[in-house]
């Protein structure tokens, strides 16, 4: 898969001290990903059980031990990732996730 953005991903944690726990947990996903060849969402689910299918491409999967919370979008055709959303479950809270 490519992913875009890894820039996203590394701004959540370098742009706040709090967040530096997301750092390797959040590369280690970023490697699996883009390892993986997702042709559906029952794809992504073999590889992340506890990921959340959403409608539309999106998927939410849960990053350093269900800490925070990746929303991102996915073009399966194309086998692109789009990142839209890092954050702790309490600013997931508060996005909608369907339209982020």
């Amino acid at each position: 898969m490519r992913v875009i953005t890894l820039p996203t991903l590394k701004a959540f944690w370098e742009n706040n001290p709090s967040y530096q726990d997301a750092r390797e947990p959040c590369l280690a996903w970023y490697r699996q990903v883009l390892a993986a060849d997702w042709s559906s969402p029952s794809a992504v689910k073999g590889d992340f059980g506890n990921a959340s299918i959403l409608k539309d491409g999106r998927v939410v999967f849960n990053i350093a031990g269900n800490k925070y919370r990746l929303v991102v979008w996915i073009n399966y055709t194309y086998r692109v990732m789009y990142v839209r959303f890092i954050g702790t479950h309490k600013q997931y809270d508060a996005i909608d996730a369907q339209t982020i």
